[in-house]
């Protein structure tokens, strides 16, 4: 059996809900249940919509006073109705007289999808391009490393004249799991200091 649930958001404490709660007994469909979402200080909570996007199941109708609703911004709406969408939820906007049950409702629900594809698409592209940036300028980009370079050459040639794994992690205070991959790690960058050392002890 198919459900029809109303969402209803404001953004500030001072706006009210019943607005939107008067637009959807007014629309003329049997709302079976509606999920709100209100402000209640600077950082918004959408715990109506996560309960609404959970209960929802394939074939129900999610119906919304109009689309901005769904979102605080046009790539957050895209988002949560491409979504609907995907989930084969039917959505309709009373104001923008959007319905994906209709033909327009569904190459509107096609551009959606296309434009949320094409978002994610930019930010994967725009954080590459700075974590190029960022590399071209020397700059460390990622995760700090646990160990700088000259540590991990340290950990190697103490592993190596017997020190164990357990001990070296105690010694650096880093895990196994890091321990072992600075061990894996290739030993040829550690010659030039391995022999500079020798070199220096037999001076």
């Amino acid at each position: 059996m198919t459900a029809t649930v109303g969402y209803v958001r404001v953004s500030t404490r001072e706006q009210h809900l019943d607005r939107q709660h008067d637009a959807l007994a007014e629309s003329g469909l049997t709302i079976d249940r509606v999920f709100e979402d209100k402000s209640t200080g600077r950082k918004f909570d959408r715990a109506g919509l996560t309960a609404l996007l959970d209960y929802v199941r394939e074939g129900d109708i999610v119906v919304v006073a109009s689309l901005d609703r769904l979102g605080r911004s046009l790539s957050e709406v895209i988002r949560v109705a491409d979504e609907l969408n995907g989930k084969g939820i039917v959505l309709k906007s009373l104001r923008e007289s959007i319905d994906y049950s209709t033909s327009v409702g569904r190459m509107l629900a096609g551009i959606f999808a296309a434009l949320a594809e094409y978002e994610v698409d930019l930010t994967a592209e725009r954080a590459a391009d700075a974590r190029a940036a960022a590399a071209a300028r020397g700059k460390q980009t990622g995760r700090p490393k646990a160990l700088n370079d000259d540590q991990a050459r340290q950990l190697r040639a103490l592993h190596a004249g017997g020190e164990s794994v357990a001990d070296l992690c105690r010694s650096f205070k880093v895990s196994r799991a890091t321990a072992y991959r600075v061990l894996d790690a290739s030993p040829m960058a550690d010659v030039g200091v391995q022999g500079a050392t020798a070199q220096s002890l037999s001076s």
